[in-house]
């Protein structure tokens, strides 16, 4: 998987009033936890931060943040209801040695016969949540549709990866091929 660096600055616990002051500057407060570490409070630029969020790509990422450096994911995100500005982000610490559970996009390849056949392709999930080692971790997890026909469909519980242990609930619909208006006005009998 790829990483994403990031810089950021220590800051102390703070009242609504400093983090307000931070927020104004451009700042967006941050927390690092897990393994074990303290909570490690920190602010990242707005604009850098946005880098990171604003791609479809999943990253581990380095957070430099004074001397220290250590290696984390976005674990949670909060954003203004109107503005859609980044309000405050979560980092998970993670290692090489115990599973990370990530989003990952998803990839499709091939053209489905069921689309050969007239029928339309609609992809119903972007990405998927999986668990795996750092070493195991990939950028994008490939779904072939070549075999997909007229009302079928692909679920999660259908995908299997190497060392990678899917955790998007079984059922969820990743993608299908549905009949057109087209089709059916054709056979009417179907």
């Amino acid at each position: 998987m790829k990483h994403f660096e990031l810089k950021g600055q220590l800051r102390q616990a703070s009242n609504k009033a400093a983090i307000k002051a931070f927020r104004a500057e451009g700042l967006v407060p941050c927390n690092l936890y897990g393994l074990g570490l303290k909570n490690v409070l920190f602010t990242v630029s707005a604009k850098d931060l946005d880098a990171l969020l604003n791609t479809p790509a999943s990253y581990i990422v380095d957070l430099v943040i004074g001397e220290e450096k250590y290696t984390a994911v976005v674990h949670e995100l909060q954003f203004h209801p109107i503005s859609d500005i980044c309000l405050h982000v979560d980092f998970l610490a993670v290692n090489e040695t115990k599973p990370i559970a990530i989003k990952v996009p998803l990839n499709i390849t091939g053209h489905a016969i069921g689309v050969q056949a007239g029928g339309k392709f609609v992809k119903l999930q972007r990405e998927l949540r999986i668990s795996a080692l750092m070493k195991d971790l990939p950028d994008q997890l490939d779904i072939d549709i070549t075999e997909l026909g007229i009302g079928k469909r692909i679920v999660a519980g259908d995908l299997h990866y190497d060392n990678i242990q899917i955790l998007t609930p079984k059922e969820t619909i990743i993608c299908t091929v549905k009949a057109t208006r087209n089709m059916v006005a054709a056979n009417p009998s179907a």
